[in-house]
């Protein structure tokens, strides 16, 4: 009789790690998905910004329509891309297409004096550097939860559970490019 006792003891026991594994696996998860939907958030004011900054600069600089082409063509392009991988590369895109037209201003003096320009610009710059906070906010919830799902003993259930690993929300090869994209100068 006691033994069946202990056997039941320790079934339940597993039963509430496994319930408070579980738990604490949604709660990363939901973490995750909050902080790319941060990220999203200051993407879309980004890509509102834009096509205000373009025709800026198509008042200036009209014969410099490749540039100004390949910057509605990323932005498109990174308003259509689902999912962190897509996003990221997409954005990766978008921020080097930003600054070759940020770096237009450099060689028209005229443009880089003017009020509006100047006001986008500086807009811009704050985004950038809130999507950077936001896209490390993001990188620390999916290194926390895909550590607590590879965690013993926690790993022995999230497969169970559905729970499989998140990409990060990575810069890729062109990490030097868009570090130094844009660089806002007045």
């Amino acid at each position: 009789m006691s033994t069946s006792w202990i056997v039941i003891g320790v079934i339940v026991l597993l039963v509430l790690f496994a319930f408070g594994a579980y738990n604490r696996l949604v709660a990363l998860g939901q973490r995750v998905s909050q902080a790319f939907a941060d990220i999203d958030v200051q993407l879309k004011q980004r890509h509102d910004l834009i096509p205000n900054l373009v025709e800026i600069v198509k008042g200036y600089a009209a014969h410099e329509r490749g540039t100004l082409d390949d910057v509605i063509k990323a932005r498109n392009s990174a308003i259509s891309a689902q999912g962190p991988a897509q996003v990221s590369a997409a954005e990766n895109q978008l921020s080097g297409a930003l600054g070759r037209l940020i770096a237009l201003s450099e060689a028209y003096p005229d443009l880089k004096a003017n009020a509006n320009f100047q006001q986008l610009a500086s807009e811009l710059s704050d985004l950038e550097n809130k999507i950077a906070a936001s896209r490390r906010f993001f990188n620390n919830a999916v290194q926390e939860y895909n550590t607590g799902i590879q965690q013993m003993p926690a790993a022995l259930f999230a497969g169970m559970f559905g729970f499989t690993r998140k990409d990060f929300f990575d810069l890729g090869a062109s990490r030097t490019e868009v570090e130094a994209a844009p660089s806002v100068k007045f």
